[in-house]
């Protein structure tokens, strides 16, 4: 991996420090996560996906964050035991990060600096707005399970829309290239 956010410092779930250059070669599906969130089902096809196309040289990350209306209160082993009982991910979790605002996790601010644009973006928003959720503007994160791909060399490829699922067409095109591209 080329890109500086390789060495970003993060946090297993477990406690343990990693950073994304311990994933170097792979292609990377970065996901913010929450288990009280009417999204929190796509840990099912979040969990598909990785086990379908692990081999092939995909990781999934998930980052739980307790950004949008405090949808991820559990610790970091109450998050890990809700994964593995209620989805069986086996796919690596980390420690729970902010997303937004002046306590965001330097990850983040990467990614949305190098990604500001969501595919996807247009049906989520509005329907935060008809429950009157007010949403983040310009390039932060929009809401849980928003989803950055980042490529075999680091680069981050693509952002999709929270309700932009595992199965969407639009993101297995960009990892399907993505593997493709050794």
């Amino acid at each position: 991996m080329t890109n500086p956010i390789k060495d970003i410092p993060l946090k297993r779930n477990d406690g343990s420090a990693a950073t994304l250059a311990d994933y170097a070669g792979k292609v990377l599906l970065i996901v913010n996560v929450a288990s009280k969130c009417g999204l929190t089902a796509q840990y099912e096809g979040l969990e598909a996906l990785y086990r379908k196309h692990r081999a092939d040289g995909l990781e999934v990350l998930a980052f739980p964050a307790n950004n949008f209306r405090g949808q991820e209160p559990g610790s970091d082993a109450e998050i890990a035991a809700f994964c593995q009982t209620n989805y069986d991910v086996s796919f690596p979790l980390f420690s729970k990060i902010s997303v937004l605002g002046e306590d965001r996790h330097p990850l983040y601010a990467a990614l949305t600096q190098a990604q500001p644009k969501r595919e996807g973006e247009g049906p989520m928003r509005e329907r935060l707005s008809q429950r009157g959720i007010e949403t983040s503007q310009g390039a932060d994160v929009l809401w849980n399970f928003e989803k950055f791909v980042v490529d075999r060399e680091g680069d981050v490829i693509a952002r999709f829309a929270p309700d932009v699922t595992a199965d969407d067409p639009r993101l297995l095109a960009v990892i399907d290239a993505a593997l493709q591209d050794d």
